[in-house]
């Protein structure tokens, strides 16, 4: 019901209980709806000159108060088992540091070392028109707002871990197609986590009011083969940014032309949850 596709279990139980919610709120607004219309038509003055004098009735009372009980723990029991997959996070096969800062993000890899043996970082930030025109012109889509110069490549079907903070106001990392949307505040570190299922470009937004361009932090995830993100990988640590780039605009060239298809589902990391039902 307008939510973005999900790529994730996380995303896919969101996604479900958002809409399994919406129908019970829709029976309940059509119920009492024609409740109204009812006691509109039959209890009117017209209709019913002589009002009757009961004051209560005992087994209507029950039931309008048992009802919503049952409702209640029929939401409560779904929403606590999609709380506890967001919130047990399994053994990562890659974690990702992303700090937030005004108006960029960085994002660094610090199982990966590079030649000066140091992480392998970068900054993260909105690609300007003419940035954009010039991937657009090679056949890579590049959303305006949303498009970045450097994007976060992980391989597909893996665990990952996303470390989160700040460097100077609070800001927030969130990719709606995987369900992760975690605030990043300063001298704090949060985390999320998610198991993309299908190749392709994700992106998502700084989602905690920043400053004067806070609607200009875009966050943009490349799901790829783990043989592309070994070879990307390999290309950053060696601080050869030039191959790393021409890597990632060959996987957006096959992205865009839709050669990728969803990953088969390989055997869980250690300490994976149970998903929650998808749609």
């Amino acid at each position: 019901m307008g939510l973005q596709t999900p790529v994730t279990e996380v995303a896919e139980a969101i996604n479900w209980f958002h809409d399994t919610v919406n129908l019970v709120i829709i029976a309940i607004a059509v119920f009492v709806l024609i409740l109204m219309i009812v006691v509109v038509v039959r209890f009117n003055e017209k209709s019913n000159p002589v009002p009757t004098k009961t004051s209560h009735n005992s087994m209507l009372e029950v039931a309008w108060t048992f009802i919503p009980v049952l409702i209640l723990v029929g939401i409560a029991i779904p929403s606590f088992k999609l709380l506890f997959l967001q919130y047990t996070y399994p053994t990562p096969d890659l974690t990702i540091k992303a700090t937030g800062n005004q108006w960029n993000w960085t994002h660094a890899y610090p199982d990966h070392l590079a030649s000066n043996n140091r992480p392998v970082e970068f900054v993260t930030t909105m690609l300007q028109d003419d940035e954009r025109k010039a991937l657009i012109d090679k056949g890579i889509p590049a959303p305006r707002l949303l498009a970045v110069n450097n994007e976060v490549v992980v391989p597909v079907n893996k665990t990952v871990h996303v470390i989160v903070t700040a460097s100077d106001v609070i800001h927030n990392w969130t990719i709606p197609s995987f369900g992760s949307k975690v605030d990043a505040v300063p001298g704090r570190t949060t985390a999320t986590w998610f198991r993309a299922k299908k190749e392709g470009i994700f992106y998502g937004q700084c989602s905690e009011l920043c400053g004067k361009d806070h609607a200009f932090m875009p966050i943009a995830v490349r799901v790829v083969k783990e043989s592309v993100f070994n070879e990307w990988i390999a290309a950053m640590k060696a601080r050869d940014r030039n191959k790393a780039r021409q890597i990632l605009e060959a996987v957006a060239k096959e992205h865009a032309a839709g050669k990728v298809s969803a990953a088969p589902e390989a055997a869980p990391s250690a300490g994976q949850v149970a998903a929650a039902p998808a749609r």
